[in-house]
């Protein structure tokens, strides 16, 4: 078969190589949809049955290199029928993936993925379908599910598919969890949507029948080397197999290769922590450019004295849209937050809605009658007006700043306004200064503005839709920001030549997040790395050999992870 009958394109919009998948809609996510076995292929009018075309294998490697995962799937199919096969193929992807690579396989011939702009991709598939070529089609149809249609797959074939993305690892409450999703759940069409309707015919998919054995075989293999000490290493999902390398290096695999895994997600945990404040670097040396990663960890346990002294400035918005159920939320959040502070800490809260109103002009200690004033001040609003947040974060940031205090600005809202970029700009270029957090409150909140506050203050967000939950998510949102360790931080570079640092700003170090700098490095990787700050029992002072950093020549995971930032 010639190699120009077979055509794979690769469906993401025209100006973005990478593609990204949102962790926004995937946020409202439940338990419930990780129970189905995946992955599978949905068969189109061929009269074929799922018997004829199994899967055969499934191989799975991860390099988790601080904390960037890089994946490599490979899954191997065959039309044993006895007629050629039209097929969509559905892939459990992670929520927060960016994919450098797509091929396949079909027969003899190898394709790889080019960008095409949608409709583009669209069309060039439907004319090869209809000429009786093989080509196939990725379309993403849920945050962490796309599916990939394939065509005219001939009897004897063997279908092959290779898929290489990059994500970062989330890390709650100094816990790393990487997560390799095996399974889609299921999804529910609305009642009013045909199930014929092209995007959605997958949702109603038949799965495995309950208690039959798949005969398929699934690799799983991560070799672990965040570049600081592991501790809590285990799976939550398998029983898994740990070979130690060193005290921060391991390979992990399925203790029972004939266990079959892939009816349940494969999730691995474990902590970079240790006693005290670890630091990792990471270097990829390539043929034009060098990349690094630096990894500031907090520690596994701290003294409450090691707590610099605190500064919270509530940005509230009473807006008409956060009128009841929002703004009432809002309240008991900002009440049950600074009943909580030490006289030694400091804070304010500033209204917004077409005006911003602060509550004083300066910051206040946290004494009992000015939690009081700020209680009552906030009791007395009602939803109203506007939304200007922009104005409301300048006047936050005009504050006079206390030395030696860790200064976090908490927006609290629904987020429905415009001029988001404004916002995310401010907040970038006051990192250095300011930690920032979002709390979004309604049924519907606009996760881009609260997502992106996070995002642009390198922290997390948090978002409450009913009041049910509103108790539960304020209480670790509580948690997140009570624990800066280490504030004013400063990176300096001795001998060794970096260039194109991101972020620019470093934000404080919290006991629950670690701080991560991406970079590039010119010469030979020597000198090193000089980390001050401020702790509450005085200054911090760390220096870190760069002949002592783990070199992954053939990683490109910080190179792709480094653009992103940037």
């Amino acid at each position: 078969m010639n190699w120009l009958k077979k055509c794979l394109y690769l469906f993401v919009p025209l100006f973005l190589w990478l593609v990204s998948f949102s962790s926004v809609q995937a946020a409202n996510q439940t338990d419930e949809d990780d129970v189905t076995l995946a992955p599978y292929f949905l068969l189109e009018g061929t009269g074929a049955s799922l018997d004829s075309f199994p899967l055969k294998e499934t191989d799975v490697l991860v390099n988790i290199n601080g904390i960037i995962a890089e994946t490599y799937v490979t899954q191997l199919y065959s039309n044993e029928g006895d007629a050629p096969i039209n097929a969509t193929y559905v892939f459990p992807a992670s929520t927060r993936v960016s994919v450098h690579g797509m091929t396949m396989e079909i027969g003899d011939e190898r394709i790889t993925a080019t960008i095409k702009e949608k409709e583009e991709a669209r069309q060039e598939y439907e004319q090869a379908k209809s000429e009786g070529k093989s080509a196939s089609l990725l379309e993403q149809q849920r945050p962490n599910v796309f599916t990939m249609d394939v065509a005219n797959i001939l009897p004897g074939d063997t279908v092959r598919i290779e898929l290489h993305y990059t994500e970062l690892i989330d890390t709650i409450d100094g816990v790393c969890q990487f997560v390799f999703p095996t399974v889609a759940g299921p999804r529910y069409a609305s009642p009013t949507v045909p199930t014929s309707m092209k995007t959605d015919r997958w949702i109603a998919s038949p799965f495995l029948r309950n208690g039959v054995e798949p005969a398929e075989k699934y690799n799983i293999t991560v070799n672990l080397s965040p570049g600081v000490p592991i501790s809590d290493l285990v799976s939550g999902s398998h029983e898994i197999a740990i070979s130690w390398n060193t005290k921060d290096s391991a390979q992990i695999t399925l203790a029972n290769p004939q266990e079959y895994a892939g009816n349940r997600d494969f999730l691995l945990s474990y902590r970079l922590t240790g006693e005290d404040m670890n630091c990792g670097l990471i270097l990829t040396p390539g043929k034009d450019e060098n990349f690094f990663l630096l990894t500031v960890q907090p520690p596994e346990r701290f003294d409450v004295a090691a707590i610099p002294s605190r500064e919270y400035i509530f940005v509230l918005d009473v807006s008409g849209s956060m009128d009841g159920y929002p703004l009432e939320t809002a309240k008991e959040l900002i009440r049950n937050l600074v009943t909580g502070l030490r006289e030694t800490d400091r804070f304010n809260v500033i209204l917004f809605a077409d005006e911003t109103i602060p509550m004083a002009t300066i910051s206040l200690p946290a004494t009992q009658d000015d939690v009081q004033r700020a209680i009552s001040f906030i009791d007395m609003q009602c939803g109203g007006g506007g939304t200007q947040l922009a104005p409301a974060l300048n006047t936050a940031l005009s504050l006079p700043v206390q030395e030696n205090t860790a200064r976090s600005v908490i927006t609290i809202t629904d987020g429905y306004l415009s001029g988001e970029k404004e916002i995310f700009e401010i907040i970038r270029e006051n990192l250095n200064t300011t930690n920032f957090f979002s709390f979004g409150i309604g049924s519907s909140v606009n996760r881009y503005l609260i997502e992106g506050i996070a995002k642009a203050g390198l922290g997390e967000s948090f978002v409450v839709t009913d009041c049910l939950e509103a108790s539960a998510t304020a209480a670790r949102f509580r948690s997140y920001i009570e624990s800066p360790i280490l504030t004013d931080i400063q990176v300096s570079w001795q001998g060794f030549d970096v260039y194109d640092v991101e972020p620019v700003n470093l934000p404080t170090l919290f006991a629950s997040r670690p701080i991560t700098l991406f970079g590039k490095w010119r010469g030979e990787p020597s000198g090193s790395i000089r980390i001050t700050g401020m702790t509450g029992n005085g200054p911090y002072v760390r220096e870190i050999p760069v002949s002592g950093a783990t070199i992954c020549p053939d990683d490109q995971s910080i190179r792709y992870l480094w653009a992103r930032k940037r």
